[in-house]
């Protein structure tokens, strides 16, 4: 009896999950952890096919080449293989030093190219029909053979799309390093910009990843309130920092299979002004403001991206304070009504909430952003920051896009950062988030 045979099997659940993943706490993919699915169950919510997820995510992208007469998309960023495989590998090394690639090309045929020693990571997913090695062309891995190595793997994508996609030399690539793209020239291929294929493929999710996302959320949000309690009693039961806060949530995602945290985005007391200093080893002290943005890679690999602001003492916060606050509330509040389908990125740029002069200096990148593996196309500009063509587009039911608010007075000594991640559904949209707003900062205590 080999070691597989002797994995326990729940009987009470039968040889699969609910989302269809094997049932034995051994599983090759990254994805959820018993806690999550007990925490998800007592929550009533209902799983993901991932099966399902696959196919649909596969069909969506043999779609989009069919319609733009493209023969191949190659992949090399970490999210859009994720998106096109469901196969993960060391992402984050991954992310700088690209070892691993995808070809879909437009009959179907999908092949992945992965570390040699690791080709038994995408067993799980049929819809890989190939597994190969030899896509590393980065210096650290070839050194004065780069050039080379990049020959021999444009020989690779040319062997694979003579037999799928015959004629057909328009092949779309996303990241891809020098030596392979001048390699794919001189192959003959007509490289396309291949960001546009994924980035708007992945815009509008389907059914299944939206259940996949609600149960991301609840696990986020889940472990933003253990953050909470960390920070709140950190303060009579001695100093804490603000990494030992963010901590916590690092700790409670991966308790409930999340996978990582693209920023530190959490700052304390005058650190929060300007915005965007990550935390460090500062102490948080008694009667300050604490705030943070999750940016976080979860559940089934989705990108929960929500903010909040909390006060944290027994002392009621300065007037100033609050009243930023209920302005960063009206501004999520009025833009975020406006989104429905049909309504068009320069409409949302142009229209809703306008921030008060003194908050305008320090305001955030972006009114909204779409979300889905991470943060995703399409961007929404202030009004300031609007280029004409960049972001002509129309939202559809679908897509998912965090409302933000930075409110941060120029000079000051405090910053409210709130954020909102929302549904796009037939008929208007949905927030997904429901982690409460702090009601000392919102003058309610």
């Amino acid at each position: 009896m080999t070691y597989a045979d002797r994995r326990k099997i729940d009987p009470s659940r039968g040889a699969t999950l609910g989302d269809g993943s094997p049932n034995d706490n051994d599983r090759v993919e990254i994805g959820p952890t018993q806690l999550a699915f007990a925490e998800w169950r007592a929550a009533g919510l209902a799983l993901p096919d991932l099966a399902a997820m696959r196919a649909h995510r596969w069909r969506r992208l043999t779609e989009a080449l069919v319609a733009r007469d493209i023969g191949g998309l190659l992949l090399f960023d970490p999210m859009n293989i994720r998106y096109a495989t469901d196969t993960t590998n060391m992402q984050l090394w991954n992310s700088h030093n690209p070892f691993r690639a995808v070809l879909l090309c437009a009959d179907g045929h999908m092949v992945l190219w992965d570390y040699k020693q690791s080709p038994f990571l995408a067993s799980f997913n049929p819809l890989v029909a190939e597994t190969r090695s030899g896509a590393s062309f980065f210096y650290f891995a070839s050194g004065d053979r780069t050039e080379a190595d990049a020959t021999s793997f444009a020989g690779q994508v040319t062997e694979v799309m003579r037999a799928h996609a015959g004629t057909n030399r328009r092949l779309a690539v996303d990241k891809i390093m020098v030596h392979g793209l001048r390699a794919l020239e001189r192959a003959g291929f007509e490289v396309l910009e291949g960001e546009e294929v994924a980035e708007r493929t992945r815009a509008v999710k389907g059914p299944d990843e939206i259940l996949a996302m609600r149960c991301a959320h609840h696990a986020c949000e889940t472990a933003i309130a253990e953050m909470e309690q960390a920070a709140r009693a950190g303060i009579p039961g001695g100093a804490i920092s603000e990494d030992d806060v963010w901590s916590v949530l690092h700790a409670e995602n991966i308790r409930r299979g999340g996978e990582w945290i693209e920023t530190r985005l959490l700052a304390s007391g005058p650190r929060t002004n300007p915005w965007f200093q990550e935390c460090g080893p500062r102490i948080i002290r008694p009667n300050e403001i604490v705030g943070f943005d999750t940016d976080l890679i979860g559940s089934y690999g989705f990108c929960i991206d929500i903010s909040r602001s909390w006060w944290i003492g027994d002392q009621p916060p300065p007037r100033a304070m609050v009243d930023a606050m209920l302005h960063a509330r009206d501004h999520i509040d009025a833009n975020m009504a406006m989104l429905r389908p049909g309504v068009t990125v320069r409409e949302l740029t142009h229209g809703g909430h306008q921030l008060a002069p003194h908050y305008e200096a320090q305001k955030y990148s972006c009114k909204m952003h779409g979300v889905g593996l991470c943060d995703e196309w399409p961007l929404v500009p202030y009004p300031d920051a609007w280029v004409e063509g960049a972001f002509e587009v129309a939202l559809e039911p679908g897509m998912v896009l965090c409302v933000e608010a930075l409110v941060s007075p120029e000079g000051g000594d405090f910053s409210i950062k709130l954020e909102d991640q929302v549904l796009i559904t037939e008929t208007g949209h949905e927030n997904l988030t429901r982690y409460p707003f702090d009601p000392a900062l919102m003058g309610e205590r």
